[in-house]
């Protein structure tokens, strides 16, 4: 399975259209080879290069920039896509896309986002009262996946 973008390649810079300096909306992404027996999508958008400043403010190891999960088994999210299935929490708590925003004033300027594609063998993840964080869904889909796939751009505001 891989996951492309027509925004940008593999290690290239994500457009600023994508970004807080821009209108802040997904990128359109393309999932090929998705296995057969796949039953829904998880997406998910992290960025490790968040200052070890805001990580220890934060509590944070990675900044969650966009999850999204019970996603139909479909093979591209269009630009800016809406109701494609539930939301997670990003890191800032929001149930939503927040577009990378690098803070200028750190070290490194340059940061890398990853966008992963999980391919699962279930329909429907567990209802949560709240929309989950990255790392609860991540524990209850641990036996449902079937593939996983990474494209990774940056983005840097200087």
């Amino acid at each position: 399975m891989n996951i492309t973008s027509t925004a940008f390649t593999e290690n290239g810079m994500i457009p600023k259209k994508y970004t807080c300096d821009g209108e802040n909306i997904n990128p359109p992404l393309s999932f090929q080879n998705i296995p057969k027996n796949t039953q829904s999508l998880v997406i998910t958008i992290t960025d490790p290069d968040i200052p070890q400043e805001i990580k220890e403010k934060m509590g944070l190891h990675v900044f969650d920039h966009w999850i999204v999960y019970n996603i139909p088994p479909i093979t591209e999210i269009k630009e800016n896509a809406k109701n494609i299935g539930l939301p997670g929490l990003n890191s800032r708590g929001q149930p939503a896309y927040t577009g990378p925003c690098p803070p200028p004033q750190y070290e490194p300027k340059v940061h890398r986002y990853f966008f992963t594609i999980y391919a699962l063998s279930t329909a429907h993840l567990p209802n949560f009262e709240i929309p989950p964080t990255r790392t609860q869904l991540e524990s209850v889909m641990k036996g449902y996946i079937l593939a996983k796939a990474e494209i990774m751009g940056k983005y840097t505001r200087i």
